[in-house]
């Protein structure tokens, strides 16, 4: 199932927390050898991390993490703004109908749903909270993983080239689109909807609590 918690929520589920913080440290370090911060607990975190995101996350039957994402609003610090500017050609990005979308992460073990259930939870985000467009910052081998999933970025600015290409992309809401994960994640409409109306009720725009 999807887990939709911002950062002061992740104490009540400490389990889920913790696998979701090491499976970063082993994708982003372990595999694919980048320069990320690891601590004593082996839980790979920057500074986003700090300022309260909402990180989707898929729970295995067994309660345990499957995948994840994280998302914050591009009106605060963002790693698109602050570290990759220079790849969005239009000056920074900055709205409250744009988030950003960073550290999308799959569990070794996870199967070939949960790439799809990830990309879900982002979508009803984006209806959920009247969300214009996502922002993301991600690597040639993504890429192509969004396109096999059927819902690929428009692409804004990239640099390098090859696997070491990374681009910047923007995402925008679309029906025909969260249908479709929806298939690829074998999950219907209906359940995705009662996931994300279970963590934050009928709202239909952002919780203004959580904007800055």
């Amino acid at each position: 199932m999807l887990r939709y918690l911002y950062a002061d929520e992740l104490s009540a589920h400490p389990v889920l927390a913790d696998e979701m913080f090491r499976c970063r440290a082993d994708q982003f370090r372990t595999r694919l050898g980048w320069d990320v911060s690891v601590d004593a607990q082996g839980h790979e975190r920057d500074q986003y991390d700090a300022h309260d995101p909402l990180y989707v996350i898929w729970q295995q039957p067994d309660g345990g993490h499957g995948g994840s994402m994280r998302f914050l609003p591009t009106t605060g610090p963002v790693m698109v703004n602050e570290v990759f500017g220079h790849l969005t050609g239009r000056g920074p990005i900055h709205s409250p109908l744009i988030w950003e979308c960073t550290r999308f992460c799959l569990d070794r073990a996870a199967d070939s749903r949960v790439a799809s259930a990830l990309m879900l939870g982002g979508s009803e985000i984006m209806r959920g909270f009247g969300i214009r467009h996502v922002a993301g910052v991600f690597d040639a081998r993504m890429q192509r993983i969004y396109k096999a999933i059927g819902w690929a970025p428009e692409i804004v600015g990239s640099e390098g080239g090859g696997r070491e290409e990374i681009s910047v992309g923007l995402w925008e809401y679309s029906q025909r689109a969260h249908e479709r994960l929806c298939r690829r994640a074998r999950v219907s409409p209906e359940l995705s909807r009662l996931w994300f109306a279970r963590a934050f009720g009928h709202r239909p725009t952002i919780p203004a609590a959580r904007t800055a």
